[in-house]
């Protein structure tokens, strides 16, 4: 299996190829040009890796949540990949990929994800860690930073949340932005286990661009 690996929901635009005898990587950090470099990134990960679209067998994307614009970009390029070649793709709560990494910081327990929403909000989610792997207590949200328990602030937290909010999060650890690896590790166990993985993308609000009779209504 050769995995396409896509991200953008966070300020990293992400793209990697697992299944080659060397994964290849390549990320931008650029919160606002997603469109710009996701092709390209793309371009250079086959290259390096010496291998053509024709090879990929399967592509696993991002899901959010993130910022609409940025999200879809990713989800959409995913997807058209997928459906030119004629493979399955599958999609990955971004948050996952997050606490997949910093599980391996910390040890057994709980930790958080809380990564830029913008508009003063963070995206959150609480995981279990148990042997290095992180399971998902709770459904991803959206709030202000201020109003999670404060108990929930005190777990160590990945994502730019501690990062945006210092005096929040008091226990930050060094996982800010979603890696491609760490996405199809994510995604090569849930085909393993065979778990369903559609692509449902998580943007959790409504895009800040809104049609003319939905800016009537409002």
């Amino acid at each position: 299996m050769l995995l396409l690996a896509i991200d953008t929901s966070t300020s990293a635009i992400t793209v990697g190829l697992h299944g080659t005898p060397h994964p290849v990587t390549a990320t931008v950090i650029d919160a606002r040009a997603h469109t710009e470099h996701v092709a390209p990134l793309i371009e250079r990960c086959l290259a390096t890796a010496g291998v053509t679209p024709a090879d990929v067998t399967d592509v696993v994307v991002g899901t959010g949540p993130g910022p609409f614009t940025g999200l879809r970009v990713g989800v959409v390029t995913g997807l058209v990949f997928a459906h030119a070649r004629g493979i399955p793709v599958h999609g990955v709560c971004s948050l996952d990929a997050l606490a997949a990494v910093a599980a391996h910081q910390v040890g057994d327990g709980d930790l958080l994800v809380a990564t830029d929403a913008r508009r003063k909000e963070v995206y959150w989610s609480r995981y279990a860690v148990r042997a290095g792997r992180a399971t998902r207590l709770t459904d991803p949200a959206v709030d202000r930073p201020g109003d999670l328990p404060a108990d929930l602030r005190a777990l160590p937290t990945a994502g730019r949340g501690p990062v945006l909010y210092p005096d929040l999060f008091a226990n930050p650890l060094d996982v800010l932005d979603v890696e491609a690896a760490a996405l199809a590790q994510v995604a090569t166990e849930g085909i393993h286990d065979g778990i369903p993985m559609p692509v449902e993308p998580l943007y959790l609000r409504r895009p800040d661009a809104l049609t003319t009779a939905e800016r009537a209504r409002a």
